[in-house]
């Protein structure tokens, strides 16, 4: 069995995590670059957890701009099994309102701007992605949101736009038309590279708006948000607490295989490998590239 370690990435209002005992912030080198921010080890109760806020302190960085292989990377360092994102969202069901949190268990990437890879050139790599969420560690996440009574719904899926600009209403009304549950701009590509890294992923949808497909309700803005994450935090810093107090102490294998993506997924013949860009594997993919 493998000691399981929980890695917390905190979205938009979250950029601490009060409790953490035995806290060390420290900065973490990676070959893809700088982190968002240094990241912070503790624990709670006998849970090893590393936490990272997405966007840095002071929210520096557009969801555009995140440097997610740096981010996942450095995560993978840390020694993290089970990596639980929270992101805030809009949201396409009138059920679904704000203050609800919902854990999608499967994406729709519309982003064009980010490195979605940690592979490329030199050292070509396919995983399987059909199902992006470990269940496992989601059923963690639901008992967790039960025990705090926290208003939740499990299932879904989340459309992951580029941003930084909100949806026009003809976005807004053909993702609902489609079937989507939600939408945010921070799942892709760090879904990806957890996956590609063998850290089993979930990620936390907090809904803020109904972003502007609703006919009663005002275009999204930045005042309301602000009020609602607010809210939302509270609520976000009751489940991670409580997901970590009750977090078995072994990772729990993973029924989609995120902790064992890897098998089989490299095509480029060893003779033919970038040395350079598989020295910059090491963490990522070390179990089946082999760790300088």
């Amino acid at each position: 069995m493998t000691k399981a370690v929980l890695g917390i990435i905190g979205g938009s209002g979250i950029y601490d995590l009060p409790g953490l005992k035995d806290l060390d912030e420290r900065r973490v080198a990676t070959p893809w670059g700088e982190p968002s921010d240094a990241l912070r080890f503790g624990r709670i109760g006998a849970t090893e957890v590393v936490f990272l806020p997405r966007h840095g302190r002071g929210h520096r960085y557009s969801p555009s701009d995140i440097n997610y292989r740096a981010n996942v990377d450095a995560m993978k360092r840390a020694g993290v099994t089970d990596l639980v994102s929270f992101s805030a969202c809009g949201s396409f069901r009138e059920e679904l309102s704000p203050g609800t949190f919902v854990l999608v268990d499967n994406f729709v990437d519309r982003t064009v701007r980010r490195e979605s890879s940690f592979f490329g050139a030199g050292c070509v790599a396919h995983v399987p992605f059909a199902h992006p969420i470990g269940p496992a560690l989601q059923d963690l996440v639901t008992r967790a949101a039960d025990a705090e009574g926290i208003p939740y719904r499990r299932g879904g899926t989340a459309v992951c736009m580029e941003g930084p600009q909100f949806s026009t209403l003809a976005e807004s009304l053909a993702y609902r038309g489609a079937g989507y549950d939600v939408i945010h701009m921070t799942s892709m590509p760090e879904a990806k590279l957890a996956r590609e890294a063998e850290i089993t992923y979930a990620v936390v949808c907090m809904v803020t708006d109904y972003d502007c497909w609703h006919p009663t309700h005002d275009s999204v803005e930045v005042a309301t948000l602000l009020r609602v994450m607010e809210e939302n935090r509270g609520k976000a810093q009751r489940l991670f607490a409580r997901l970590a107090s009750d977090f078995p102490a072994d990772h729990p294998a993973c029924p989609v295989g995120s902790d064992r993506a890897l098998d089989g997924a490299i095509l480029t013949r060893p003779e033919f490998r970038d040395p350079t860009l598989v020295a910059k594997l090491d963490a990522v993919a070390g179990r089946v590239l082999g760790r300088g």
